[in-house]
């Protein structure tokens, strides 16, 4: 088990409770259907990389791909999810930043890398 991985993947599923718990409820009134279902769906990718973390963790690897993959999941998450929470309430935040459209195919783009770097360190492990 690799402690650093299961401590991020612990702060990340608590925070993805929190969030998906305040959009279920707290957010419910502020924001329209299409906001409400972006905020889901950053609650979401959160939850299934948090879990990818959880595994990742587990799996018995140590080689520079697992980190890799812990890096890619852990930035992905913040710039994917982290960029939807704030676009889908910058109607009541106010809060309009050019770069955050942006910012949201690169977290993507960093869950796939995640994942490859996964693979390769499944397939180099002895």
């Amino acid at each position: 088990m690799n402690r650093k991985i299961v401590i991020t993947a612990c702060i990340f599923g608590v925070i993805a409770v929190i969030t998906g718990a305040f959009g279920a409820h707290g957010l419910k009134a502020a924001l329209n259907a299409t906001e409400l279902e972006q905020w889901r769906t950053a609650v979401s990718y959160q939850f299934y990389h948090t879990f990818a973390l959880l595994f990742l963790s587990l799996i018995p690897l140590s080689n520079r791909f697992q980190n890799i993959a812990y890096w890619c999941f852990t930035f992905g998450i913040i710039l994917f999810s982290g960029s939807i929470y704030l676009l889908a309430t910058r109607t009541i935040t106010n809060f309009y930043w050019p770069v955050l459209g942006p910012l949201t195919p690169i977290g993507g783009f960093f869950f796939i890398i995640g994942w490859l770097s996964m693979l390769v360190a499944a397939i180099k492990n002895k």
